[in-house]
């Protein structure tokens, strides 16, 4: 199955069963922002298809909002909350032993900007589950990381509906 097929199935799902997709989308974002599986579940074209399929029909934009925003911050507090509990423990990981230079760059780059780091991270896609997960390797204060976990997966939210779910629907108006 490739990524078109699933990205066609899940629209057309969408489409035909509205009343589901803040689930769907709340899943896709929760999966996608979980350290590991980010490259597995590459959801974020998904998103700006759900937004255009939005602009396109009567689909409500808030709903699918929430559940993308929500996803994407429970996710990322769930990669924060493995790398708080594992800590070194991840460096001898197979996977991670084969490419140490994942956590070792990422940890430099939340070091050096910290909670807007944090921010940035989300918008990065081969870093964007590692940033949570690193800051919670390296103790990053709670307080800090959800404040700019809260607010990116907001803005993210918005930055992959909005261009179709808001403007398309004034086009199609």
């Amino acid at each position: 199955m490739t990524f078109d097929s699933v990205m066609t199935t899940v629209l057309e799902f969408v489409r035909e069963h509205e009343a589901w997709a803040p689930v769907i989308v709340f899943v896709l974002a929760f999966l996608e922002s979980i350290v590991g599986l980010s490259l597995a579940v590459p959801s974020t074209p998904l998103f700006v298809g759900v937004g255009a399929l939005i602009g396109a029909s009567n689909i409500a934009f808030w709903p699918i909002f929430a559940g993308v925003a929500l996803g994407g911050f429970l996710g990322d507090w769930a990669s924060y909350a493995l790398g708080y509990r594992l800590k070194d423990r991840v460096l001898e990981w197979k996977t991670i032993k084969s490419r140490p230079e994942i956590i070792h760059r990422t940890q430099h780059f939340v070091q050096k900007w910290g909670a807007p780091g944090v921010f940035v991270g989300r918008f990065i896609s081969p870093i964007r589950s590692f940033v949570p997960f690193v800051a919670g390797m390296f103790e990053m204060g709670q307080v800090r990381f959800q404040a700019a976990n809260a607010s990116s997966a907001v803005v993210w939210a918005y930055i992959l509906l909005a261009p179709g779910g808001v403007f398309l629907r004034d086009y199609f108006a």
